[in-house]
């Protein structure tokens, strides 16, 4: 079965995105996405966003729905790749859109040319991914002080090593079983 989610506002507001089935993905529910994207509003217009292990793309595709200029999906399961290419169809974002078909880690090294504005990681929760990408992002030519880095992890995951990476927690957002936190370069 193929769990359905949908596109909150914007210009696709509506429109059903389809989940990649039979992978470990954990679609962010409509209540959290909601919550996530009323917080990162200020940030989106014309903005560059690169959405890390995009599962089906829902975050990015919502990213342009309200207004970014462009969108990165960086993912390397190939059903979840096939999954965003047939949403940003759906959504006829293609335009808009990168899709990248790469391990996150080699794709921070080299595939994104642009200036991110935000960039959104949603990893596998307890293995330490969003540590390894936020160790490629300090020196990353494409991370300014103004870009914003949201890592979406467990509730009990640890950034207190944020700061010696050069980052800083501005903000965080807990939910039942999760978190959103929000870093900067400090």
């Amino acid at each position: 079965m193929i769990s359905m989610m949908r596109v909150i506002a914007g210009t696709a507001r509506s429109l059903r995105l389809k989940a990649p089935e039979g992978l470990d993905t954990r679609p962010t529910t409509d209540r959290i996405k909601e919550t996530l994207f009323n917080m990162l509003m200020p940030y989106l217009g014309d903005a560059v966003f690169v959405d890390l292990f995009s599962g089906s793309g829902a975050i990015g595709i919502e990213a342009i729905s309200r207004g970014a200029k462009k969108a990165y999906f960086v993912e390397n399961a190939q059903k979840a790749v096939d999954c965003i290419t047939d949403n940003v169809k759906h959504t006829r974002f293609e335009e808009q859109s990168v899709i990248v078909k790469q391990d996150v880690f080699a794709a921070l090294r080299g595939s994104i040319k642009d200036t991110a504005d935000v960039i959104f990681m949603d990893p596998p929760y307890d293995h330490e991914y969003e540590k390894h990408a936020l160790e490629i992002l300090k020196d990353a030519n494409y991370v300014t002080e103004d870009t914003l880095i949201v890592v979406e992890a467990s509730i009990d995951t640890d950034f207190s090593y944020v700061s010696d990476l050069g980052f800083e927690i501005t903000k965080e957002k807990v939910y039942k079983t999760n978190k959103h936190v929000f870093i900067r370069r400090s």
